[in-house]
C-alpha cells in the first residue's frame, strides 16, 4: 500500500483528498466521514496545514473554481500535522503530495526527495524553468520518482482524445487547434499576484503546452503572438512547429489561451482534432454564470456519420484527480513515473511556455532544439 501524505490543504489539496478518499454522505451534523481509500494501492494517511480549523476538521472555507464548497471532516485514520517537516519525517509516508502555491513547489519538493520520499507535484512544476530543471534533476540524484499533476489529460473529453492518438484507432493525428481562456479570476486570494503565478501563460496555458506535448511530442519551434504584461503571457496565439523524421512537415498544431475574456466569460476550453480516419471536436464553457457544452464531444468519421462517444471516468467532479493520483500510485509501485506525470514532460511544457514569451516580445520563431 502506497501511503500519502498531503502538504497544503487549499482548495486543490481537499480535491486530491476526496479523489484519494471515500467519504460518507453528510450526517445530521452535516460532517462527512471517511470510509476508506478510492485508489487501488494507495491511500491517503497524513496531511499537513498550518490552518488549525482545518485540522480539526472544518473544512467549510475551502471553496475553488468548480466542484463543492468544503464541509466539517471526520478524517479518523488520517493524521493531520501542522509542521509539514513532521510529514516529511514520518517513515510511513511513501508519497508526498504538494498541493501548495507554485512558489513553494521548488523548496518543498527538495527537501521531501532528500527525506526520501517520491514526489508528486500539482502543476505547474515551477514558475521559473531553472527551478524546475533542479527539481528534476534533485529527483534523479535522490533516486524518487518525481511526478507533476499535469490533470488535464485525466479529463474524459481529453482522456478520449488521447487514447484515439495512442491507439492509432483513426489514423495518425494531421492536425489540432486547442482554445483555454478566462476572465480574470476573483475566486482565490492565490490568483491576485500575476508574477507568482507566472502569468496565464504558465499558469492556465501550461495544460495545453503538456496536452500539446502529450500528443505530439515537443515542437522544434513555436511562432506566437499576443499580449505580455510585466514580461509574462496574458494572451497568446501560438503555433508549433513539428518536422517528421523524413523531413516533411509534421502535425500542424495551434492554440489560443489567456485570461484576458470578459467578465461573463468565466472560463471555456475545447479542441477540434484531425485524424487521417476522423475528426474528432469539443467546446464547453462557463457563460453568464451557466455551463454551456456549445459542442459535446462529437465524433465525425469519415463515412459521414457523427456520434457523442461514452466518457471514460467516473463522472464525479473529482473523477480526473481520482485518476492522476492513481497513474501516481501506479508509478511508486512500478519503480517508473507514467509519462503523463513524468517531471520531464511538465518541464518541456514549461519551455514551451517560455518559448512563446520570447517569440511574442522578438516577433519571431523560437527555436526548442
Amino acid at each position: 500500500m502506497v501511503r500519502i501524505g498531503i502538504i497544503g490543504l487549499g482548495f486543490m489539496g481537499m480535491t486530491h483528498f476526496e479523489g484519494a478518499m471515500r467519504m460518507s454522505e453528510p450526517d445530521d451534523s452535516g460532517c462527512r466521514r471517511v470510509e476508506g481509500p478510492r485508489l487501488n494501492g494507495g491511500q491517503i494517511t497524513s496531511f499537513a496545514t498550518r490552518n488549525p480549523d482545518k485540522r480539526s476538521g472544518d473544512w467549510t472555507g475551502i471553496q475553488g473554481n468548480f466542484g463543492p464548497p468544503g464541509t466539517m471532516m471526520d478524517f479518523d485514520g488520517v493524521t493531520a500535522v501542522a509542521d509539514y517537516q513532521d510529514l516529511l519525517a514520518d517513515p510511513d509516508i511513501d508519497l508526498v503530495d504538494i498541493c501548495l502555491p507554485t512558489d513553494q513547489h521548488e523548496q518543498v519538493t527538495l527537501e521531501a526527495l532528500a527525506a526520501g520520499k517520491h514526489v508528486l507535484v500539482e502543476k505547474p512544476i515551477a514558475v521559473d524553468l531553472d527551478a524546475a530543471r533542479r527539481m528534476v534533476a534533485a529527483a534523479e540524484e535522490a533516486d524518487r520518482l518525481l511526478m507533476v499533476g499535469q490533470v488535464l489529460p485525466f479529463f474524459p473529453e481529453f482522456s478520449y482524445v488521447r487514447q484515439l492518438a495512442e491507439s492509432g484507432e483513426h489514423g495518425r493525428l494531421l492536425a489540432a487547434h486547442f482554445r483555454r481562456v478566462i476572465s480574470p479570476p476573483d475566486w482565490s486570494d492565490d490568483m491576485s499576484d500575476f508574477r507568482k503565478l507566472g502569468g496565464w501563460g504558465v499558469d492556465l496555458h501550461i495544460h495545453d503546452n503538456h496536452y500539446i506535448g502529450l500528443l505530439c511530442g515537443t515542437p522544434s519551434a513555436v511562432v506566437s503572438r499576443g499580449l505580455l504584461q510585466e514580461g509574462l503571457v496574458n494572451h497568446v496565439h501560438s503555433q508549433y512547429i513539428y518536422d517528421s523524421p523524413d523531413g516533411a512537415p509534421g502535425p500542424a498544431v495551434t492554440c489560443v489561451s489567456g485570461g484576458i475574456a470578459a467578465s461573463g466569460l468565466e472560463f471555456a476550453h475545447g479542441f477540434e482534432v484531425y485524424f487521417e480516419q476522423a475528426t474528432v471536436e469539443y467546446s464547453a464553457g462557463t457563460y453568464g454564470g451557466e455551463w454551456v457544452a456549445s459542442r459535446p464531444l462529437s465524433l465525425v468519421n469519415s463515412d459521414g456519420n457523427v456520434s457523442e462517444p461514452a466518457l471514460p471516468g467516473g463522472g464525479e467532479w473529482y473523477s480526473a484527480f481520482t485518476d492522476e493520483l492513481q497513474a501516481a500510485v501506479d508509478g511508486v509501485n512500478a519503480g517508473t513515473s507514467p509519462r503523463v506525470i513524468s517531471s520531464e514532460l511538465a518541464v518541456d511544457a514549461l519551455a514551451v511556455c517560455y518559448a512563446e514569451a520570447e517569440s511574442i516580445a522578438e516577433g519571431r520563431a523560437i527555436s526548442l532544439d
